[in-house]
């Protein structure tokens, strides 16, 4: 059998940050367990959201089998609290592929932590044998890098879970970020606005938006090893309503009835994001984009 449900959220309300695009420095008031400035915690308030959500993740039908996760510590953290809901065995697989974005910059983003702190820090929850399907450029991406890196990843995902399950159909949760949950909405159902800046697929903190496969369709992908853009890794074929794994449909979107609150910090594209010296910029991501590495473990 194969993924028949995938359920999205947004890591919960973080605490802040901010960045001096000139030169790539990160700041925050509040410390960051992985002493990355930019891998803030959550909030109290999202502590609160986490667990109105974990809540609701114990209800879902169907019920939720796997758990991937950016590896960014509010992520992780948001799932914390339902790993305790949904049961023993559950164990959440960080994957770089459905990580932050970041735009095109004349500078390296942060990478967020190693498996193996990352482990230290969540050792109930966190699976430290999972690889991850691709590690984004470290000079970052344009809106269309990201989206196709996003289809690459959730191919590879889809597939893994597929491959292991024969028996009965499964689902998935994803827990991500703002720009990537809507690349995640756009690429599985196959619809690409002309306009990426419409408001298409909602993204509020630890918000729900749910989907549900079309048809029992395998894509036949060959895992990538390496880092770069989607084009140095590999490509899948999503636009034009063609969708990832054969494409979904969206039946919820971005849903916050179990929170107090509501729904609170949507987020929309405003554009590319480039930051520091453009030329520059675009010099670095395009001599990353040649290289291959392998993932971290």
């Amino acid at each position: 059998m194969v993924v028949t449900t995938i359920y999205v959220t947004r890591h919960a309300f973080r605490v802040s940050y901010t960045l001096n695009t000139a030169t790539g420095e990160y700041h925050t008031n509040s410390p960051s367990p992985t002493n990355i400035p930019s891998d803030p915690p959550l909030a109290a308030y999202g502590v609160q959201q986490s667990h109105e959500l974990a809540l609701l993740l114990g209800k879902l039908d169907p019920p939720v089998d796997y758990l991937y996760s950016s590896p960014f510590y509010r992520c992780l953290q948001t799932l914390e609290p339902a790993v305790q809901n949904l049961g023993p065995g559950i164990r959440v697989r960080a994957d770089n592929g459905i990580g932050e974005w970041y735009g095109i910059a004349s500078f390296h983003h942060p990478s967020p932590a190693t498996p193996a702190l990352l482990k230290s820090l969540f050792p109930s929850s966190f699976d430290d044998t999972y690889q991850p399907s691709l590690i984004p450029p470290p000079a970052g991406e344009t809106v269309a890098q990201l989206h196709d890196r996003v289809a690459v990843a959730l191919a590879h995902i889809i597939a893994s879970v597929d491959a292991e399950n024969t028996a009965r159909d499964t689902s998935i949760l994803l827990c991500t970020h703002a720009a990537t949950l809507i690349a995640v909405g756009r690429t599985l159902t196959g619809n690409m606005p002309d306009d990426p800046n419409v408001d298409d697929f909602l993204a509020p903190t630890a918000g729900i938006t749910k989907f549900l496969r079309k048809q029992d369709s395998k894509l036949d992908v060959s895992k990538p090893s390496g880092h770069g853009t989607a084009k140095s890794i590999g490509v899948v074929d999503w636009r034009n309503g063609q969708g990832v794994a054969g494409g979904w449909t969206c039946v919820l979107n971005g849903n916050c009835d179990h929170l107090t609150g509501g729904a609170e910090r949507s987020w929309r594209f405003s554009g590319e994001e480039t930051l520091g010296d453009l030329a520059s910029g675009q010099k670095l991501a395009s001599a990353e984009a040649g290289k291959v590495l392998s993932p971290s473990g």
